[in-house]
């Protein structure tokens, strides 16, 4: 399986990154971006149903205008550039606006899998023989408990949801400072994400190759690693269950 996965995205590492569409007069910006990968997804898959509902950002608000920013520099083609912090802008709204984007992103690749993704296909949350996350949230949930992958992702996204929609930790509004322990969560947040990136990867990714999305996948998880690499969001042994992957990935673009 896992050696498939190197060869198949090798593959498409040599392939050019997809420019952005220009949108036709009165589209709104956001729904052509859509993501660079729901958009890509949404046009060539069986279903373009997400897990949990999509996270919004507000038109007119500031974040909205970073998000087309993103828009215009993934259109490039240069993912390393894509993700830099834009000149005289804020750290933490940068980080913001890409975790709402990356968790519809794998809001939208995991909903196209959940048929694969069930009790009894996959009855722990792993990726591969190696590794196997259990749920905590430190709340309604304080001792790690073993569950299945669809119960743990379920109460992962749930939880991300949460996390967003709560303005305290999340604000839109302009003016609204983020709190001191902004980056704290937002580095917990990505690192749980990346947790579904990994398990989809080792567990699903024939599925994934039979639905044809792997290029939609890959172009998706190339752009979150160069965003947690940017800013060092994620703890390199976290990020071991697809080391090889992203060597492969991330090779030409050093």
């Amino acid at each position: 399986m896992m050696a498939n996965l190197w060869q198949v995205c090798w593959k498409w590492h040599a392939e050019p990154f997809r420019s952005a569409r220009k949108p036709s007069p009165g589209t709104d910006p956001l729904r052509m971006r859509a993501l660079p990968t729901s958009q890509l997804i949404v046009s060539g898959s069986r279903s373009s149903k997400t897990f949990k509902p999509k996270k919004n950002i507000p038109e007119g608000s500031h974040q909205y205008e970073l998000l087309k920013h993103a828009e215009a520099t993934l259109g490039s083609g240069n993912l390393r550039m894509a993700v830099m912090l834009p000149e005289g802008e804020d750290l933490n709204e940068w980080v913001a606006v890409n975790t709402v984007d990356f968790f519809n992103q794998i809001n939208m690749l995991y909903g196209t899998i959940t048929d694969f993704c069930t009790e009894e296909s996959c009855p722990v949350m792993s990726a591969g023989p190696k590794y196997e996350y259990h749920w905590a949230d430190g709340t309604n949930i304080k001792k790690p408990i073993k569950c299945s992958a669809p119960k743990y992702i379920d109460y992962l996204m749930t939880w991300v949801q949460d996390q967003l929609d709560d303005e305290t930790l999340f604000p839109s509004k302009i003016g609204v400072p983020f709190p001191k322990n902004f980056m704290s969560v937002a580095k917990t947040i990505l690192k749980r994400l990346f947790r579904v990136y990994a398990h989809i990867y080792h567990q699903h990714f024939d599925p994934v190759i039979q639905l044809q999305e792997e290029a939609h996948l890959n172009t998706s998880f190339k752009h979150f690693i160069f965003f947690v690499q940017e800013f060092n969001l994620i703890d390199r042994r976290e990020l071991a269950p697809l080391q090889e992957l992203i060597e492969k990935l991330t090779s030409k673009d050093r």
